[in-house]
């Protein structure tokens, strides 16, 4: 893998959870894209620097990124990537490894950031809106074409009116199992379709093999983005729709996670972190498990190698509502000052979204294809579509798709930490839900600017 290694000192690190009001020029740019961002000449030689949390993971996600990176060197010549994971924090500390290196001077030209960080990112981590840097035309032609990035999709990085970022990799809640456990537990045929029937099938693999059989990424700290659609799912939200109250100590929030403390309180819901619930399943130590399909590659390679049979359903409803799908992941921000690296960042961000590239994304490492019609009769992925099903529930989902909402100001991160802890407080040790919910929305709500 190609790194760029980056040291801060202490006393930059020590200002990195402050406000960049000053490096901020986020939904301020007004000059036309061809000041802004010129073509580059053939023989113009540009450098940039390319941060993506893909590439902490070895395996498919890191070796998808750098074949990508390596087409797109070979049909731009004159444009050197250099790419690097996030700095010092791992694939959760996205917008904290980009802010520490404003604050160094020397921020990534592009950076691929999560939608939790979006009105950070467009009001004080200082990224370019795209659409600022490139005509409108051009902005049009790279979302559209012959096979254009879904509507849902489209809008999910836009802020007050203009593309801050372009969407790029992410997945919707999906109920990932074992099917080869299931049958030894005599469910051959599961309905998965609600809560209380994924509950059900739980409680006979359960008693077969003596252990919780089911791992629920949205109720585990860093799950908040999949916990959204949860809440939505049961008449719930976490912020009021002008942005201004935290609602997740309403009742309907209160009594969603309730439901999921009842799981824990059968036996059925194991007590686990992100990377437990990941071997879990892998190893064949629980059966099911909730989480982004961006880990349908690894669990496809631990099945095979494990001798079982993967397979996969869409995210569990509530008895009598529609389940609600959020998204996790991604867009690709621009945060370069110089124009010429503006260019090159955005010609690379062209490559990434591609019809090419979710070619490689969505089957090398089972990301949604935001430009679906490369799965239909006749598409680049039509063929692997139909031998993959487990893509199925995905997709469908995309057609219900809610955001994953940014929380207000810039302690946005503390907010989303009152909740996961409050979640996991009362799911997994007890605490009543009422009064644990309640005190963690108030303290939110203190937060909010």
């Amino acid at each position: 893998m190609r790194l760029r290694r980056f040291a801060a000192t202490a006393a930059i690190a020590a200002f990195a959870g402050t406000a960049l009001v000053s490096c901020s020029s986020g939904g301020t740019g007004t000059e036309s894209a061809a000041n802004v961002v010129p073509e580059l000449t053939s023989d113009q030689q540009v450098e940039i620097v390319f941060e993506s949390y893909n590439l902490t993971q070895a395996g498919v996600w890191t070796d998808t990124v750098n074949q990508l990176i390596d087409e797109f060197e070979t049909a731009h010549p004159n444009i050197k990537v250099t790419a690097q994971p996030p700095q010092g924090g791992g694939a959760t500390q996205t917008v904290q490894s980009v802010q520490t290196q404003v604050l160094a001077g020397d921020p990534p030209d592009v950076a691929q950031l999560t939608f939790d960080s979006l009105e950070y990112i467009a009001t004080q981590l200082g990224a370019k809106p795209i659409s600022d840097l490139v005509s409108p035309e051009e902005l049009e032609e790279t979302f559209g074409g012959e096979n254009p990035i879904h509507p849902n999709a489209r809008a999910l990085a836009d802020w007050n009116g203009k593309t801050i970022g372009m969407p790029y990799v992410f997945s919707t809640p999906v109920l990932f199992f074992n099917s080869t456990a299931l049958a030894e537990a005599g469910v051959t045929d599961p309905d998965l379709s609600t809560w209380d029937k994924v509950q059900e099938v739980a409680e006979k693999v359960t008693a077969a093999t003596g252990k919780p059989s089911i791992d629920i990424a949205c109720v585990s700290k860093g799950g908040n983005w999949c916990m959204q659609g949860v809440f939505q799912s049961n008449g719930a939200q976490v912020l009021s729709d002008d942005r201004t109250t935290i609602e997740f100590g309403s009742p309907e929030a209160i009594a969603t996670v309730e439901r999921f403390a009842e799981m824990f309180d059968a036996g059925v819901l194991r007590n686990s972190d992100a990377m437990s619930q990941l071997e879990g399943l892998a190893k064949g130590d629980t059966a099911m498990l909730i989480n982004s399909s961006a880990v349908q590659g690894m669990m496809l390679q631990a099945a095979s190698a494990g001798g079982w049979t993967l397979d996969a359903a869409p995210m569990p409803a509530f008895p009598g509502q529609e389940a609600v799908p959020t998204n996790s992941g991604s867009a690709l921000f621009v945060l370069s000052e110089d124009p010429a690296k503006q260019r090159a960042g955005w010609e690379l961000i062209k490559v990434l979204t591609s019809e090419r590239a979710y070619e490689l994304i969505s089957s090398q490492i089972g990301y949604l294809p935001l430009r679906t019609g490369l799965v239909e009769e006749g598409g680049a992925l039509y063929d692997w579509a139909q031998a993959n099903p487990l893509i199925q529930p995905n997709l469908d989902q995309l057609d219900r798709l809610r955001p994953w909402v940014s929380f207000p100001g810039n302690s946005y991160v503390q907010i989303d930490d009152l909740l996961g802890t409050a979640i996991e407080d009362v799911v997994y040790y007890g605490k009543p839900a009422e009064e644990t919910m309640t005190e963690a929305a108030d303290r939110a709500q203190a937060l909010v600017g």
